[in-house]
């Protein structure tokens, strides 16, 4: 008989040829007139599941003179189910060819026609003239020609530019892919789903080079001058972790032990940076491969520096890309705060090789399998890595960021079902980040760091290539031999148990009260803005659906050891074997929720802080504090608040000024200023003792270090006299050496700040922050012209002086400055379509601003401008954090933020 193959090639030499140079035929109008294919395509958000790629290969040529992009990509495709078409995403791309090729050594190619679909931001392709579909078990090779232009934003293949020391601008391309803009620099299946393997190849000039995610393999001339970099096949992975690089940057390099070869690149005058992200890369990447048994999948390893990037790093695989702060670091010029999260970052893209890269989960709904897990490892590997930077003082502030946005009604699951393009930047947020850490911090507690351990490398190993949901981590854990025991003997279920910080939003608080020998428990959904006119009997109904089961653990006054109990119903009693003065729930607070303590618990406790604070670790003050301004009146909260003035560790007392300061950051805009002195003078006097024990020096622990930067830049926007006095000494040395004589820079933020008080003294620091080199260095006089009173200066940050990835900083922290939240908030309004361009509905970056801005407003007024304006329609957060500022108390602050502590 006639081969299946015989009457396909016919079938391809009958169809009209496509004539040369020009686009491809679009597709016929159906009968009704509506675009061919739209009754199929147009509702759907996410691709068909009918085929599948195998290979791209993937050319690139970016024009770093015009702006613009042209490229060719070949997909080798496994077809799944008979389609009569295949269906892809794009999106701003100019397609000048599309072909279908009958597996991948066939001769002919067949023109397909282009339906493009912007509203999904797909294109669909069919042959042209119609016929027969693709047969399920067949392999095709997909031909596409396209051009675009560079993205003038932060994603998809962009421009960067950064200026030389002359003066002179030069162009980068560099690319962010995730989570959905892949479709922008080349048509895909952009879905983490559809993994496959990538064969890469750039052309450039020959004054640039080019990076990707595999090492290069050679350099082919072209004629005209072009050179074509050819890289290795990629392992298998999404294309949100595709990456390309053309540029002049330099590099330095350096082996790990298991003999992947680590590079740090970056622009030829910053170079001189790198040694140290170097150095902490290499330790990171040999301890990772050592903790997860898994050899780290690919040669290289390499570490890039971007002039412009919005956000802090991303993970694509093999070659993780970095804001220069993120990255650059200066012995001189920086600080220990820029050490620690320098570290911190490089750890996170780092654990990304595995989490998230290695086994990335199914769809954007469980990022937080990624994310959560990346944040998690940060604290794991650095504490372990670099114990001199005692990381673990801060994994208490991500647990406290994570719970201010869990609280409110807006809030959603860890698991949280998105579809479109906005709703998944949505949720790379803190739910996504910091909840999933704790929680999984809270798990290992738990079940012990070592079985704990275990499962992970079990789910790693066992899916590794794949793409996982977040049942098959719970399944991993159900595995491991140890737990076996568990199971049988106490009717353990990780799965269960997990599935209630996963599937739900929000956390418990744990009602307490102690009875003689006797502890009564109960659990209740917190929520900060319940407002009260709701009808109890409704907000019953709300929080009646929300059960957790909780891993409880408690310490007493007859007793250091750890006790745990798991509370798995709405309410429940434990007997202690004793009478206690008092007792601490949430030892050291490595759970995910707050307790609140009755019958004189809270009186107990705040009696032993103000006579045997120590009694208690830093952590349990540092959660003593975050918890009794959630949860009692202030009057009582202010009691325990007394005890701070003994106080030395930094957790704590970061902590005691992230809920005081936003006190008197309400008064600022309600002309209560006799109050809001009072309160000023309060918080002053608590500190008084700690602060003027500080040295203007970089000497002392990171801990030390930091929380000398913290006090003494609060002590000085507070007009501490001691504090102004030496500070504007410094200052004075500093100016009339034209900055030559260097400040320590553990303090050169509040130096900073008290020299932007003056004109001459804020136009001298914008003049060295245009000319200035280091990131660290740029960074800190941006917060210190930011939080200056020259309420007039405040405009000059605007235009060309800043990059605009610093927008949505410097747009929140001037917001903070009672000089200039109006100035902010006008700024905002003015600018929201030209921001919404750049930065991208539902990004982190708008949310920061929107929060950020119209969460310094606290009166009726404000609410009901707010409340006016398309932000607030777009903004589901904006109503519940304005009506908690507007009728309740000021939004405690990130205690490791210089603009949030002033």
């Amino acid at each position: 008989g006639i081969s299946t193959d015989f009457l396909l090639l016919l079938f391809l030499l009958l169809l009209p040829a496509r004539a040369e140079g020009g686009n491809p035929p679009r597709a016929p109008d159906a009968p009704d007139g509506s675009p061919r294919f739209a009754a199929d395509t147009a509702a759907r958000a996410r691709l068909p599941e009918t085929v599948r790629p195998l290979l791209y290969e993937l050319l690139v040529q970016p024009n770093l003179t015009s702006l613009s992009f042209r490229g060719t990509v070949r997909v080798q495709l496994e077809v799944l189910q008979d389609t009569e078409e295949i269906v892809l995403h794009s999106k701003e791309l100019l397609i000048s060819r599309a072909e279908l090729q009958l597996g991948p050594r066939g001769l002919l190619l067949l023109p397909l026609q282009v339906l493009e679909l912007p509203a999904l931001e797909q294109v669909a392709l069919a042959p042209a003239g119609g016929g027969g579909p693709l047969a399920r078990g067949g392999g095709y090779v997909l031909h596409v020609d396209f051009a675009g232009k560079l993205s003038d934003s932060f994603h998809g293949f962009y421009r960067s530019t950064y200026r030389t020391r002359d003066g002179e601008e030069r162009v980068v391309a560099a690319t962010h892919f995730e989570p959905t803009h892949a479709r922008a620099a080349f048509p895909c299946f952009d879905e983490p789903a559809f993994k496959a393997n990538f064969s890469i190849r750039v052309r450039r000039e020959p004054r640039h080079m080019s990076l990707s995610n595999m090492p290069k393999l050679e350099s082919v001339e072209l004629p005209g001058g072009l050179l074509e970099d050819r890289f290795d096949v990629s392992v298998k992975m999404s294309t949100y972790l595709v990456a390309f690089i053309v540029s002049d940057f330099l590099s330095v390099s350096s082996t790990t032990q298991h003999g992947v070869k680590i590079s740090v690149y970056a622009a030829p005058e910053k170079i001189d940076q790198t040694e140290f992200a170097l150095k902490a890369a290499v330790k990171l990447l040999d301890f990772y491969d050592d903790y997860f048994g898994i050899p780290y999948s690919l040669p290289k390893q390499d570490l890039a520096a971007i002039p412009d990037f919005q956000s802090g790093a991303m993970e694509n695989w093999g070659l993780t890309t970095y804001r220069e702060s993120g990255l650059l670091f200066d012995p001189q010029k920086s600080s220990a705060s820029d050490k620690l999260s320098i570290t911190m970052v490089i750890a996170h893209e780092l654990a990304h090789q595995w989490f998230g890269n290695l086994v990335t989960m199914q769809w954007w709904n469980d990022l937080w399998l990624n994310e959560g897990f990346a944040k998690f490892m940060e604290f794991v590997s650095v504490n372990i890595t670099n114990p001199e930077l005692e990381v673990e003082d801060y994994f208490l502030s991500k647990c406290f960021e994570a719970m201010e946005v869990d609280a409110l009604s807006s809030s959603h699951p860890v698991s949280s079902p998105v579809e479109d393009p906005a709703e998944i930047r949505e949720i790379f947020d803190d739910v996504s980040y910091d909840k999933g850490a704790c929680i999984l911090n809270m798990l290992r507690d738990f079940l012990t760091p070592e079985v704990f351990k275990r499962g992970i490398i079990r789910y790693l190993r066992r899916y590794s290539y794949q793409n996982t949901v977040n049942a098959q981590l719970w399944e991993s854990f159900a595995s491991v031999g140890a737990l076996m025991k568990w199971y049988a003997e106490d009717g353990l279920d990780v799965h269960e148990m997990m599935d209630t910080w996963t599937l739900q939003e929000g956390f418990p608080v744990v009602t307490v009260e102690v009875r003689g020998r006797e502890v009564r428990l109960s659990q209740e959904r917190y929520l900060k803005n319940k407002e009260p006119t709701v009808d109890r009997v409704l907000l019953f109904t709300l929080f009646s659906r929300f059960l957790w089961h909780i891993p409880l653990t408690y310490i007493t006054s007859r007793s250091n050891t750890v006790h745990r109990f798991l509370l798995k119903t709405r309410t429940d009693v434990l007997h202690l074997p004793e009478e206690v003065e008092w007792v601490k729930f949430n030892v050291d607070m490595r759970g995910y929720y707050i307790v609140h303590y009755e019958a004189g618990g809270w009186d107990a406790l705040v009696s032993l802080l103000q006579h045997n604070h120590t009694a208690l670790s830093s952590n349990d003050r540092t959660s003593l504090i975050n918890n009794v301004f959630q949860l009692v009146p202030l009057d009582r909260a202010l009691d325990l608040s007394l005890y701070l003035s003994k106080e030395t560790e930094i957790m704590p007392v970061t902590q005691g000024l992230s809920e005081l300061v936003p006190l008197y950051k309400l008064m600022e805009k309600r002309d209560m200023e006799d109050v809001e002195n009072q309160l000023k003078a309060y918080i002053v006097n608590l500190f008084r003792e700690l602060i003027e024990r500080q040295s203007w020096s970089d000497e002392g622990s990171v801990s030390q270090r930091m929380l000398r930067s913290y006090l003494l830049l609060f002590a000085c926007v507070r007009g501490h006299a001691p504090c102004t006095r030496a500070a504007g000494e410094l200052f004075r040395k500093w100016k009339e050496s034209d900055g030559t004589v260097s400040v320590p820079s553990d303090v050169s933020l509040a130096v900073y700040s008290v020299g932007a008080r003056s004109e001459e003294g804020w136009d001298f620091l914008l003049d060295k922050y245009r000319r200035s080199l280091y990131s660290s260095v740029k960074s800190r006089i941006k917060t210190a012209l930011c939080t200056s009173p020259l309420g007039h200066k405040l405009q000059c940050l605007e235009g060309e002086v800043l990059k605009t990835q610093d927008l949505p900083y410097v747009l929140v922290s001037v917001s903070r400055n009672p000089k200039g939240y109006r100035r902010a908030w006008d700024f905002l309004r003015a600018n929201w379509e030209r921001l919404l361009n750049k930065f991208d509905l539902g990004s982190p970056a708008i949310a920061h601003m929107v929060t950020g801005v119209t969460g310094q407003f606290s009166t009726r007024e404000m609410l009901e401008e707010v409340s006016g304006t398309s932000l607030y329609r777009w903004h589901k957060c904006v109503f519940s954090l304005l009506r908690r500022r507007t009728f309740e108390k000021a939004e405690p602050t990130c205690s490791t933020c210089p603009a949030c502590v002033t």
